[in-house]
């Protein structure tokens, strides 16, 4: 398995893999499984490659199996969820210290082949884009929909992500959560 910055020729095996699993897109057999409910176009994977090298996929030879998104709050500034987010985050304890678009960023979504659920990949593809962004932010900030209980334990009980707190926003329940990006992940394959 390897885990590497996504490129742009990455992106239609990316938009394939997030077709998948997307909440709208996804089939009612896998839905129990988990799902990613951030739509992305081709132009905005795009953007995150390049303004923030901030897609981390994961590869099975050639085949992408997973990919991690980690982003600054002003890339993730243009939806309304995190603009949302964004406001409150100086309302928001972590780590002994108020958050801020300064001192944390937004990890998510995570999407992995079902194939690939339940081994190594979800760790090491979570320590793989921390390490990329530790260099920027102390903070990690994600959030999960409350009807996706399999990410919330995978994310709580795998990686050690803290839930901070509970919101709501266009009638969906969501679980806020952090991570010291100083810390190496749980559960990881040593480099």
């Amino acid at each position: 398995m390897n885990y590497r910055n996504a490129t742009i020729e990455d992106i239609p095996e990316i938009s394939a893999l997030q077709q998948l699993y997307h909440v709208s897109t996804i089939s009612d057999a896998d839905k129990p499984d988990g799902f990613v409910t951030t739509l992305f176009t081709e132009e905005q994977f795009r953007g995150l490659i390049e303004t923030e090298n901030g897609l981390a996929i994961a590869c099975d030879g050639d085949q992408v199996v997973g990919y991690a998104m980690a982003a600054s709050w002003d890339y993730w500034s243009a939806w309304p969820l995190f603009q949302h987010m964004i406001q409150d985050l100086p309302e928001t304890e972590y780590m002994g210290r108020m958050l801020s678009v300064e001192n944390s960023y937004q990890y998510g979504p995570i999407c992995i082949h079902k194939d690939y659920r339940g081994t190594e990949v979800l760790p090491n593809l979570f320590e793989f884009s921390r390490t990329q962004m530790h260099k920027r932010f102390p903070i990690l900030i994600t959030f999960i929909n409350q009807t996706n209980p399999r990410s919330l334990k995978a994310h709580t009980e795998k990686l050690g992500l803290d839930i901070i707190k509970t919101f709501t926003f266009n009638q969906n329940h969501y679980y806020e959560l952090g991570y010291n990006t100083s810390k190496r992940t749980p559960n990881s394959s040593p480099e």
